[in-house]
Order: structure tokens, then C-alpha cells, then sequence
């Protein structure tokens, strides 16, 4: 049995036995935090292929193809030679920032060689890929101090001692107008036009600078520049990819085959993909309270994809656990907090996870909201012009607007909780309660139902207390 086949025997296990206890957490924990240095180099070619393209969307030509250069590099005695660009766009990045990060490292562990290409160039033209409208360029000292934050941050997941760098202004700096204009000569304009950002941003009249058109042509040119086996990058990467095949394969040479992995929706539950200017994402320098805190709070249908991004777990251990979901032998939210221990224990350890999970549990397993400390709130008498929407967008910063509000009232997620010294009442709102002034659908409602005592408004699993009615 290979090192890895040991790893998921003890995992499955595990993952059978009871997992509210948190002893066999910190054990599973402990288990897979360590599959994350596992040595996979005593795995097949064709084993090697698979693993990586479970976590794929794209392996072009095809997996078959991936093997069968895993195995003319063996017989030459060395690993394939992988690529992945990187553009410092931000100084801070979060945890979907990880998930080309995280096969990078398996490849780097089945024993094959990683080159991380520094798009100081490219970066200052900016990648269009999934974006409406053209991003400002950066400055030299913008990309310097963001590649260093990116470093410091991406570094649990990855190991960067065992990488080449290099930057793309070495090749792209130098490039003539005539070797340029050559080159284009040989470029269809309709391939440079498939991407759909760039029909609908032409359909609407928006504007589309040459610059971000030849941006395809320049990261091309990078392939051709380092000659790598695989090149990885995001789903919305694919024809930029696939454009370093065309150009090598114009230069005679050996086409790079095309990895990419998915893009992972936010923890908000739209479906629009992590970023910051949704709001929607888990940040790398966050506390370890915070990032559990934050796992816990996404949709219980993200869990599937968030273990499979975020962990080193396999097909089949995750298929047992949420197959244990389906028996009811598993409570969904004692996967999530596996899950949530997963990210913690990957960014600051195992005992770091289990303390969050300890002091979440704590705080939100009170019987009453008023033993939980730092419980924000709202004030009716100040906010209760505004409707329950804009409250929990703008005042308590709930969800990220009001449509998102709506929606979740749509979802029966949005209600009052009234508290006595009884014990606790619920009165779902519904998407008509969440347009209408807070200070007027509260008391209805609490009229309506015949509820009074200390009320709190609860979105999702957020809570704040109603001051001033």
C-alpha cells in the first residue's frame, strides 16, 4: 500500500467514528494536517494524473495524456516541469488565493519541478479574465510589496523553498515591435475575441484597450519563454492558457499540457466566486477565531466543495462522511466544524483549531443569547426609518445587501428571537418583512405573535440585539 493508501485507511476510520467528540477530531485533525507533507512519489503515473484531475476542471488534452508525460520524464529521470503565473494584484489575499497553491503542492510532493512566474510585466497591463471593466495598472514598488504579502500569507499551504522563480519582464521587456507584429501575423483576431467578457463588454459599449487584448499573447509568451510541461491556472484562466499552447507550438515546441482548477464561491452563499470586493471570502491574516467562525457560517451545500478545495482529503472519504450526513449518523454542523478545523489547522495548527473550535462551541451552544459577550445591536429608536434590508446591510453588516437579505428571508434564514425568563421564542421574517422599517414590522410581528422580552434579530446564525422599541 503506498503512504498515501496508510493515510486515508487511518482517516476513514476516523471519519466512522463519532465526530461531535473532540478527541476524535484533534486525532483526525492531527491525521490529515500531516497528509498535507506526505511524500507522493511512490505513486503511479497513472495514480498521480487521477489524484491531481479529481481537483480539476480542466486537464487538456486529456488525464490519459498527463500520465503518459509523468512517465517520459520518469524514463529520463526527472519530474514534469510545472508552471503557474502569478499577478500581485492585492497585498492581502484570502483562501481562494490557495486553491492552485494546494495542487501545486501535490505535484511538488509526487516529485516534479514548480516554477512560480512573477507576472511583474503582465501585472501592469492586468488580466482581464472574469473582470467588466479594465483594471488600473500597478507600479513597481505595488507588485513588490504585494508578492511579499502573498508569500507570507500563502505559505502553510505551499512550500516555497522548493521552487525557481522568475519574472516575466526578463523575456517581455526586451520584445521588439517587429518580433511582436511577426508573432500577431500568425493570431487569428477571433481567437483573441472568444472570451465572453470581451463580447459582452463590446455588446455593451464598454471599453476594451489593446493592452488587455494582448494580455493572452504576453502570458503566452511565458510559456514559450520557460518551455514547462503543465501549466496550471483558474477555470477563467482557459484561454490564456490554451493561448501558450498555440504560440509554442508555432515555436516548434513541445505544447505545455493545461491544468485548471475551479473557481470557489464565497462564503455568502450567492454564488458570485471569493473575492474582497464581495465581501464573500475567508482572509489568510485573519485570527484563527475569525476564519473558523467564518467556515461556520457558509451554507451546509458549500461543504462538498470547501472540503475538496480546502483539504487532503479524498473522493471517497469525502463521499463517507457526507454519506453519513444522508444516514443521519452525522450532524451537518459537526462536519463543518471539521471543516472549519481543516482551514485553522492548515493556517496555525492543530491545537490553534481545537481552541477556536472550543470557543465557538462555547459561545454559541449558550441556552441564552444574553451570556454571549460582545452580542452586537441595533438601536429601533435610531434605525427604525430604515427597512430590516438596509439594517442588516448597512448597520450590522450582516449580509452583504439587500438583495442577499432578501433572499435569505426568502430562505426562512432571517428571524426574531424573543427571549424571557422562560426561555426563547422564534418569529420567522418573510422577504416582505425584510423591506419594511424596522421599526414598524418588529412590533407587528411581536404584536402578531404576542411575544415580548428581550428580542434579537438573527440572520443566518448572525445576532443582534434590538435595542429601543
Amino acid at each position: 500500500m503506498t503512504r498515501l493508501g496508510d493515510s486515508v485507511a487511518r482517516t476513514s476510520a476516523l471519519l466512522a467514528q463519532d465526530l461531535s467528540s473532540d478527541k476524535t477530531v484533534e486525532q483526525l485533525l492531527t491525521e490529515t494536517k500531516a497528509r498535507r507533507y506526505l511524500d507522493l512519489s511512490d505513486l503511479s503515473a497513472k495514480d498521480q494524473a487521477e489524484l491531481i484531475a479529481r481537483r480539476t476542471v480542466d486537464v487538456l488534452p486529456s488525464v490519459s495524456r498527463l500520465a503518459e508525460r509523468i512517465e517520459e520524464r520518469r524514463a529520463e529521470g526527472r519530474g514534469l516541469s510545472l508552471k503557474l503565473g502569478i499577478d500581485p494584484t492585492a497585498a492581502d489575499v484570502h483562501l481562494g488565493h490557495t486553491v492552485p497553491m494546494i495542487i501545486l503542492s501535490r505535484f511538488q510532493r509526487m516529485g516534479h519541478d514548480v516554477t512560480l512566474l512573477i507576472g511583474d510585466f503582465t501585472a501592469k497591463i492586468g488580466d482581464p479574465s472574469g473582470r467588466t471593466a479594465e483594471r488600473p495598472p500597478l507600479t513597481d514598488e505595488d507588485i513588490a510589496a504585494n508578492l511579499a504579502g502573498y508569500r507570507e500569507q500563502v505559505r502553510p499551504f505551499f512550500d516555497f523553498e522548493k521552487v525557481r522563480f522568475r519574472q516575466n519582464s526578463e523575456w517581455l521587456a526586451p520584445y521588439t515591435f517587429p518580433e511582436l507584429l511577426g508573432l500577431l501575423s500568425q493570431v487569428p483576431v477571433s481567437q483573441l475575441l472568444q472570451r465572453d467578457d470581451f463580447r459582452n463588454r463590446l455588446a455593451d459599449g464598454s471599453g476594451l484597450t489593446m493592452s488587455e487584448l494582448l494580455y493572452p499573447i504576453a502570458q503566452g509568451l511565458d510559456s514559450v519563454a520557460l518551455e514547462c510541461d503543465v501549466e496550471l491556472g483558474g477555470a477563467d484562466q482557459l484561454l490564456n492558457l490554451q493561448m501558450g499552447r498555440k504560440l509554442m507550438e508555432l515555436r516548434g515546441q513541445q505544447q505545455q499540457l493545461v491544468v485548471t482548477m475551479p473557481l470557489i464561491e464565497g462564503t455568502d452563499g450567492s454564488g458570485a466566486k471569493m473575492s474582497k470586493s464581495k465581501g464573500n471570502y475567508v482572509g489568510l491574516n485573519a485570527t484563527a477565531e475569525d476564519v473558523f467562525g467564518k467556515i461556520m457560517s457558509v451554507p451546509d451545500r458549500l461543504m462538498e466543495p470547501y472540503l475538496k478545495a480546502w483539504t487532503e482529503w479524498t473522493d471517497e472519504e469525502i463521499s463517507l462522511a457526507l454519506s453519513r450526513i444522508e444516514e443521519k449518523s452525522l450532524h451537518p454542523m459537526d462536519l463543518k466544524k471539521v471543516l472549519a478545523g481543516e482551514v485553522v489547522a492548515a493556517l496555525y495548527g492543530v491545537d490553534a483549531a481545537m481552541a477556536a473550535r472550543a470557543g465557538f462551541i462555547a459561545q454559541f451552544s449558550k441556552k441564552s443569547f444574553t451570556e454571549v459577550e460582545s452580542l452586537p445591536s441595533v438601536d429601533a429608536a435610531e434605525h427604525g426609518g430604515e427597512t430590516v434590508a438596509t439594517v442588516l446591510t448597512k448597520v450590522l453588516e450582516f449580509t452583504q445587501s439587500a438583495s442577499a437579505a432578501r433572499r435569505l428571508a426568502k430562505q426562512n434564514g432571517l428571524r426574531l428571537v424573543v427571549e424571557t425568563g422562560t426561555g426563547q421564542q422564534t418569529a420567522v421574517l418573510d422577504e416582505a418583512a425584510a423591506t419594511g422599517p424596522l421599526g414598524e414590522v418588529v412590533p407587528r410581528v411581536l404584536a402578531e405573535k404576542g411575544l415580548s422580552g428581550t428580542v434579537y434579530l438573527k440572520a443566518g446564525r448572525k445576532i443582534a440585539e434590538i435595542r429601543g422599541l
